[in-house]
């Protein structure tokens, strides 16, 4: 009989090792962490490109990109004002792992930032389970998907410190009931720091830039 449970718990051990060395190694630079998860098209860059204009002379950001392919996602970062940006093709896989993460981190020059912020792939199921080492895990939704993500995705809903609803411009559009999605997450992840915003019209993103200033400089 093949034994797939123990291969898998391997794997993941491995993976947390290695993830702990890479929280090491950004602490060491004094560097506050962000990993960003979310389903694709809700948001991830979107979100990077309204946040980095307004830490300009607050923050010094490097970001991590994770794509299956292309350039597209740093090469965004870096217009909207990314001190470094550093893509990862992951070839197919569905998520970043912390070997991902720490060959990325091997072409920055952490010292010289205040603020990481990795974006993961866009996928709600495997990058839950694959720690990177960064210091937060932050979920991004939008109101397109639906209110019932949380109920369909509990181990993503629960595992994060900090969601984000975004595209709430459309709530008078969508068919979307805020009192049963927020039921959804309470009963997962109960207190969870969380942003309504619009990434499109600005709604919100200050607070939530506030946010990762007050964790830098904490």
């Amino acid at each position: 009989m093949t034994q797939h449970i123990p291969v898998v718990e391997n794997i993941l051990n491995a993976n947390d090792r290695l993830a702990q060395a890479n929280r090491a190694r950004i602490e060491a630079a004094g560097v506050f962490s962000i990993n960003i998860l979310a389903s694709p098209g809700a948001g991830k860059t979107s979100l990077i490109e309204k946040t980095l204009p307004l830490l300009k002379g607050k923050l010094r950001v490097a970001a991590i990109d994770g794509d299956i392919a292309t350039s597209i996602d740093s090469d965004r970062a870096a217009a909207a004002g990314a001190g470094a940006a550093v893509q990862i093709n992951t070839g197919g896989t569905c998520h970043l792992d912390a070997v991902m993460l720490n060959g990325a981190l091997e072409q920055l020059d952490l010292t010289q930032f205040d603020l990481l912020i990795v974006e993961n792939v866009g996928n709600l199921i495997c990058p839950a389970n694959f720690k990177l080492g960064t210091h937060k895990t932050v979920l991004v939704a939008s109101i397109p998907e639906g209110d019932d993500k949380p109920y369909k995705y509990p181990g993503t809903y629960r595992g994060v410190d900090v969601l984000i609803i975004n595209k709430i411009d459309l709530l008078p559009y969508v068919d979307f009931r805020m009192d049963y999605f927020t039921q959804g997450v309470q009963a997962l992840n109960p207190g969870i720091v969380t942003f309504p915003m619009s990434c499109r019209t600005g709604e919100g993103v200050d607070a939530w830039v506030d946010w990762l200033v007050g964790n830098v400089h904490r």
